[in-house]
């Protein structure tokens, strides 16, 4: 084989390990990719019905239940225009109170509540995280909510 067939064999196998390379790395990004909805884009049915996301908005006051078994909590988020029932079994952070922000990863069951794996509550008193802000400041604004005719 001439230097110059076993040079352009190599930049080949090269080019196909890069590629390879980068196939790999995009799957795992891929596979790790979780979204952010709010409470009406879940009713508005934007969100997935299958697979794992986030759900932002507002600790609805009032909603709080723990469950005989002391470890499964029930409260519903809300984005002040549409409100999402969410069942957690964990401890939750200690700055987790109804009326703040949070955020819950998981996944909506048939059933319509959303089976959180992993409760984020805010930081301070100022602190929501921006989706979840837009998503409250949109559905408080006046004018036709989402779904309605104007």
């Amino acid at each position: 084989m001439s230097p110059r067939a076993r040079r352009a064999l190599a930049l080949a196998g090269g080019l196909g390990l890069l590629a390879l390379a980068v196939a790999l790395v995009l799957n795992a990004l891929q596979s790790n990719l979780v979204f952010f909805f709010s409470p009406s884009q879940v009713a508005a049915r934007e969100a997935p019905q299958s697979g794992s996301y986030r759900l932002g908005g507002l600790v609805e006051r009032g909603s709080l239940r723990r469950e005989a078994d002391g470890v499964t909590l029930r409260f519903v988020v809300t984005d002040t225009a549409h409100a999402v029932p969410v069942r957690y079994q964990g401890l939750l952070p200690d700055l987790f109170r109804e009326g703040k922000g949070v955020v819950v990863a998981g996944r909506l069951e048939p059933d319509g509540v959303f089976r959180a794996t992993e409760v984020l509550a805010k930081h301070d008193e100022n602190y929501m995280p921006p989706q979840a802000a837009d998503a409250v400041r949109r559905a408080s604004a006046p004018g036709p909510r989402p779904g309605e005719a104007r």
